[in-house]
């Protein structure tokens, strides 16, 4: 509770230093007077809610995000662990891949306007291509981390190529998978937007810069949340996924350090009196193999 709390204050403490500097009009280097309270960003963002196309934008943005994230979670992890198993896949696909990956997925927009008759699927196409190379790429990584010793053992009880892949080669992978899909998934959204932007009718990014173009500033701010809002559950949508499905891994608990308590010394113990020693002659037998003991 105190860590949620904690949580509750950041976001609360930010927006009331948001709200003091705008309304305050402060320019020292950076001009806040330009920007829109926290009050004014509230009632736009109340009267958008009250419309109709606010939830067509977000609709609109949301099945544009998971049609291409979905595709590029499918492919992206089929060509990944492809490339990793095969040689002559490796070959043909290796050195096609390398060169466009690092092409940014915004750059292709020109690409997908003169390739797909619609907006709509250029789009899509962007979303997937921004989400594509993260997966891919962490899925290849992680399939040659293996350790050779599963696949070895599985050989051994007589099992092929296709229960290596479903029993040690994804279930292996599973983690690394799901690294590179929390990263495509920040990406898609960086992207989807912008073409939005560019090339878009309807969505939140085109609400966006609409809002811009009319200098309409709470406007902007308003789907600059949207966006933050649908990234935030977007991402933590897919972490809880990947959660669940590796929930056979070990677990790492955060416990936080706290100062040890002094202890209390303890009384010494009274030094027992010596005797002088007085001969008693040998020692007998069951008293010396005790004491070996």
């Amino acid at each position: 509770m105190t860590r949620y709390a904690l949580r509750v204050a950041s976001v609360a403490g930010a927006l009331g230093l948001w709200q003091l500097l705008t309304s305050m009009d402060v320019d020292l280097w950076l001009r806040f007077s330009q920007f829109p309270t926290v009050a004014d960003v509230a009632r736009a963002f109340a009267e958008r809610l009250a419309g109709d196309d606010y939830w067509t934008d977000l609709t609109d943005s949301l099945t544009r995000i998971v049609t291409g994230f979905l595709l590029a979670a499918v492919l992206g992890v089929a060509t990944g662990v492809l490339v990793a198993r095969s040689r002559l896949a490796e070959d043909l696909l290796g050195p096609i891949l390398e060169v466009v990956r690092p092409i940014p997925a915004i750059a292709l927009v020109p690409v997908a306007i003169l390739l797909f008759p619609s907006n709509e699927q250029g789009i899509v196409f962007i979303t997937f291509t921004a989400a594509f190379f993260p997966v891919l790429v962490s899925t290849r990584h992680a399939v040659r981390a293996l350790p050779p010793g599963w696949e070895e053992a599985v050989r051994t009880m007589g099992g092929g190529r296709w229960r290596i892949l479903g029993s040690v080669v994804l279930p292996g992978a599973l983690p690394g998978i799901f690294g590179g899909l929390s990263v495509g998934i920040g990406v898609s959204w960086i992207c989807v937007i912008s073409a939005e932007m560019i090339s878009g009718q309807y969505g939140v990014g085109y609400r966006t810069w609409q809002d811009f173009t009319v200098v309409d500033y709470p406007g902007v701010f308003v789907g600059m949340v949207t966006i933050g809002v649908l990234g935030w559950a977007t991402s933590t949508t897919v972490e809880l996924l990947g959660r669940r499905l590796t929930r056979w891994l070990p677990r790492t608990s955060y416990v936080p350090t706290g100062r040890a308590r002094p202890r209390s010394p303890l009384p010494a113990a009274p030094a027992p009196a010596v005797s002088p020693a007085v001969p008693t002659g040998p020692e007998p037998e069951e008293a010396r193999d005790e004491h070996l003991v």
